[in-house]
């Protein structure tokens, strides 16, 4: 009987959780976070491109390794014109709560794109319940009008959807 119990609880929970996941062709939900300076930048005037929203922070070492792939995808793509949105943009979301170590971190990374925005809470941050971010690095892809089009892409992952989402 308690082993039933049990099963039922994990598999609300579990059900719950799943249900509150964002999902490819849902609306990003909008974010409004400062810049190193404290100017507020909000995810929608971005509006019009393809947006990686990239989840990470300077303590992270995958998100540092994987920075190498941001970057690179971001010198090939910044310019293209897409079918969901003309250029290629990055949203850079810290995690971080050491403002030097963010900055620090954005400058050793040669992170080259103008959008990166933390509110240094940590895990604490209202963007890391709304986007139910669990662990980083974690990116979500949107289009033009802000619509999820893919998430979680690493590596060559990244370049590959991409590439198919190029006008030809």
């Amino acid at each position: 009987m308690k082993k039933n119990i049990f099963l039922i609880l994990f598999l609300k929970i579990f059900l719950i959780s799943y249900e509150q996941t964002l999902n490819i062709g849902d609306i990003a939900p909008e974010i409004k976070l400062p810049d190193p300076n404290g100017k507020i930048i909000p995810l929608s005037s971005l509006r019009g491109k393809t947006v990686l929203i990239d989840f990470w922070a300077s303590w992270c070492a995958p998100c540092r390794y994987e920075n190498k792939n941001l970057v690179k995808a971001y010198k090939e793509f910044k310019n293209k014109k897409f079918k969901s949105g003309n250029g290629f943009e990055i949203y850079s979301v810290s995690l971080d709560k050491n403002k030097d170590m963010w900055i620090n971190a954005i400058k050793q990374d040669s992170l080259i794109w103008e959008t990166h925005v933390s509110d240094l809470k940590f895990w604490y941050s209202e963007v890391v319940k709304t986007y139910r971010i669990g662990a980083i690095p974690m990116n979500f892809l949107i289009d033009k009008n802000g619509k999820i089009i893919s998430k979680n892409l690493r590596g060559e992952n990244l370049f590959l959807t991409l590439d198919t989402l190029l006008k030809k």
